[in-house]
């Protein structure tokens, strides 16, 4: 039955979004005027910023780009903020979007080798806990240099060819042609209860992962983007964000991998669950055909990928330049010396990159909204106040709360203007103002693994086409990540507290 043209608009409204979540958009466009004539502009930037939250956490049913998108050019036409006000915020955080766009790019031609290296571990280790430890500890490692979300990506389509590779075998479909993954309908009910088995092991591999990202991204400039954005207000170079944040990243670091294994081996919230032989066999098959079957050109292609890592962590480790630059640098010496001279090849790189960095803009234009009206000062303010022991416990408290429900590059980019701001101003010492900065810095990573709205890594991971997959929801991911929140949340509060 044709569609009438209202009908035709409302079911292209945000797609195939669920209709009450379509609704609750049109209400937050509608009561955001309302609330700024009525009740004055704080209001309507406290609501907005709210709201923001909202399509973050909802980020399952669409991405936050579009909503998100919608309430920003909202809050331009109701004069919130301003084009000019959006554009210096850019400007001023270049360096972070330069990272996203250049860095993930240049990890893509990257992932053949990590690949290699994360399958390798994953066929080669039985024993599951010393297997989770070494996810961890290569994420952790990885991040450090590579940027959370980047190591994520690669994670994940890791575990979504040994996940697509089983399920067409389970199908009695050829394990190397293309085929429907999110039906199991073609299951023989022999292989279902090892496919759910294996939904269960890759889950928590998967977790495991994420959170080594957040452990090893705490700990350099290029972890997550908001170390980029604080050590680029600070001044600081990779080597002095490093030593400036050891005291807390590196004893919560140790604590995290430690917290790996006890929940492996006590098997509490959802970990602990074993690979099934079944699906082992079939994945050593299908790896060794592969191994058979890798030409020259191939193995070549893995040692440049392997010499170019080594060249970024060196540049990186000098600051040879801009981080995005070197992730330029990282794409043309790869290309260039693996025979990828194809512009369509080129551009699927930055296929990963572009959606997250064009959502980081949305990000900043909510951060230039909270800026002009204002919106964190008073409570900026009130934690200056305190005594000078207290600040920094209290600012990572503030940042573990607000970077929870919030995205922390978010979070960062309204606390570390303010508090410079207030160091500009006479209100403390150089000094004093490192230690707010780390304080920030580990607020806005550690306690912020609490829920996929906190971490990059984390909500590009709900997002992805695993997550449905392996049944990762919202409330599982909030649940299995819990034992890591307190642990990585409560020893990072110790130590910025007592240690700095």
């Amino acid at each position: 039955m044709p569609r009438s043209l209202s009908g035709a608009l409302a079911h292209g409204f945000l797609g195939q979004s669920p209709l009450w979540y379509k609704v609750v958009i049109c209400l937050f466009l509608v009561l955001n005027p309302l609330l700024l004539v009525t009740v004055g502009p704080v209001a309507a930037g406290w609501a907005l910023v709210l709201e923001f939250i909202f399509t973050l956490g909802m980020a399952l049913k669409c991405y936050p780009l579009m909503p998100g998108g919608l309430l920003l050019i909202e809050a331009l036409l109701l004069q919130m903020t301003t084009p000019q006000a959006l554009y210096e915020e850019l400007q001023h955080n270049f360096p972070v979007i330069l990272l996203l766009m250049f860095m993930v790019a240049g990890i893509h031609f990257m992932k053949e080798l990590l690949l290699f290296l994360f399958s390798r571990i994953l066929l080669g280790v039985r024993s599951k806990a010393i297997l989770a430890l070494l996810f961890c500890v290569l994420s952790a490692f990885l991040s450090a240099f590579l940027d959370a979300l980047t190591v994520t990506a690669v994670i994940i389509s890791a575990a979504v060819g040994f996940y697509a590779v089983y399920h067409r075998v389970a199908s009695g479909a050829n394990p190397r042609e293309e085929s429907a993954l999110d039906s199991d309908q073609q299951i023989a009910h022999l292989h279902r209860q090892d496919l759910d088995q294996f939904r269960d092991f890759l889950r928590s591999l998967l977790m495991h992962g994420a959170v080594g990202t957040a452990l090893g991204g705490v700990c350099t400039l290029v972890g997550e983007p908001q170390n980029l954005l604080i050590g680029h207000e600070m001044g600081w170079h990779f080597a002095d964000f490093f030593f400036k944040v050891a005291p807390v990243s590196l004893p919560v670091l140790g604590a995290g991998l430690l917290t790996c294994v006890l929940l492996e081996k006590l098997r509490l919230f959802g970990y602990g669950t074993l690979m099934p032989e079944p699906v082992r066999q079939v994945l050593a098959a299908y790896a060794a055909e592969d191994d058979a079957a890798r030409t020259q050109a191939q193995r070549v292609a893995l040692w440049v990928q392997g010499l170019a890592a080594l060249i970024l962590i060196v540049c990186l480790g000098l600051h040879v330049a801009e981080v995005g630059l070197i992730g330029l640098m990282v794409i043309v010496l790869i290309t260039a010396f693996t025979g990828i001279t194809d512009e369509h090849r080129l551009g699927r790189a930055f296929q990963d990159a572009m959606p997250f960095t064009s959502l980081l803009v949305v990000f900043f234009a909510v951060v230039a909204v909270i800026h002009q009206q204002q919106l964190f000062s008073p409570l900026i303010s009130w934690v200056l106040t305190l005594p000078a022991e207290q600040q920094p416990g209290m600012l990572y408290l503030a940042n573990g709360l607000l970077s929870a429900i919030s995205d922390n590059v978010f979070v960062a980019t309204i606390y570390i203007t303010e508090v410079k701001q207030a160091f500009l101003n006479g209100g403390m010492s150089r000094e004093h103002f490192e230690t707010l900065a780390v304080a920030i810095n580990t607020g806005t990573n550690l306690p912020s693994v609490a829920t996929p709205n906190g971490q990059a890594a984390f909500l590009f991971l709900l997002t992805s086409a695993i997550a449905p997959l392996i049944r990762l929801s919202y409330g599982r991911m909030v649940w299995m990540a819990l034992p890591y929140t307190v642990v990585m949340g409560g020893l990072g509060w110790w130590a910025v507290t007592y240690w700095l």
